[in-house]
């Protein structure tokens, strides 16, 4: 029984061993380079299970048919307008769809890993193709970008070896050496302080245009209100001559006038005073003062002279 058991569990195993030996798996992205005592025996591509002959016989090596990614190091580019610059790309590769790419891949580099190294090297190498730009092309809402991606992945495409198939180029960034930014900077600081000291000026030119306006209208007022006032002067003399040879025509009228309205002056609210009343206007308030041919109190005395028996009275 016990050599049944023993038999049956040997024989399993050697079973698994052969299966092992002789069958290999591809996966749906994969492709399998066979080879039979060292020769080329075939690519295969379609995924499964696939048959073999057993241990040194053939060999089957597998590689990944998907996309890859390889990038470059930072990279001082010269460009068109001598500005030093680093730029840093990256690059999506894979191995070729015909069976003849990938057994020349698999001849010249063995494995994935086999051609990273090249093709780092060959992307950098390449990146002198950023030189034929200007910087301000490389940035920029209308920067020529994708035109320089293209430009490297063309010069790649002309030097990489068969069975490599690049897909695109990216440049993933596009930066300054220190030294270069600080002169950047500074020329940037110059800039930003021309266009100041150019608007300081412009709104300094602004204001004195506003301010001489302003004094030019000011003057136009100013001459404006000269001659209303100067007419109104000349309207009020012209007025004045005018009563003026009236009262002269009426010279007796206008001194009485006057006289009453010194009196309604000195009258005006309660008031009480001492004074002479022979003498003008206070005469008009005497009613045995004399009068003249025309009817008008006249004063019995005139200022400054000697007063005669004038009266005195009290409001």
């Amino acid at each position: 029984m016990n050599r049944t058991i023993t038999a049956a569990v040997a024989g399993i195993i050697v079973l698994v061993l052969i299966l092992f030996n002789t069958t290999f798996t591809v996966n749906f992205h994969e492709l399998a380079v066979t080879t039979r005592l060292g020769r080329e025996a075939g690519i295969v591509r379609e995924p499964g299970l696939h048959f073999k002959l057993p241990f040194f016989i053939d060999s089957v090596a597998k590689l990944d048919t998907r996309s890859q990614l390889v990038r470059s190091p930072l990279v001082t580019v010269q460009t068109a307008d001598d500005q030093q610059v680093m730029v840093q790309a990256y690059m999506l590769w894979k191995i070729g769809d015909e069976d003849e790419q990938a057994q020349t891949f698999y001849n010249s580099y063995g494995s994935l890993s086999g051609v990273k190294a090249e093709l780092e090297t060959l992307l950098q190498g390449s990146m002198n193709q950023v030189g034929g730009y200007r910087f301000d092309e490389l940035i920029g809402k209308n920067s020529k970008l994708p035109e320089a991606e293209a430009s490297i992945l063309a010069d790649i495409k002309d030097n990489a070896k068969s069975g490599v198939v690049p897909l695109s180029v990216g440049i993933s960034r596009v930066i300054f050496p220190a030294k270069t930014t600080t002169a950047v900077m500074r020329r940037m600081s110059a800039v930003q302080e021309t266009l100041a000291n150019l608007e300081t000026a412009r709104g300094q030119s602004e204001a004195n245009t506003i301010k001489q306006q302003a004094t030019a209208q000011a003057q136009i007022i100013r001459d404006f209100a000269e001659q209303w006032a100067a007419s109104i002067e000349a309207r009020g003399n012209e007025e004045a001559t005018r009563y003026y040879e009236q009262m002269r025509d009426h010279a007796d009228l206008a001194i009485f006038l006057s006289w009453l309205e010194t009196l309604r002056a000195g009258l005006r609210g309660s008031t009480t005073f001492v004074t002479d009343m022979t003498k003008a206007p206070f005469h008009l308030i005497d009613l045995d003062a004399p009068t003249d041919e025309a009817g008008i109190p006249r004063p019995a005395a005139e200022y400054g002279g000697d007063d005669a028996g004038g009266t005195g009275g009290a409001r």
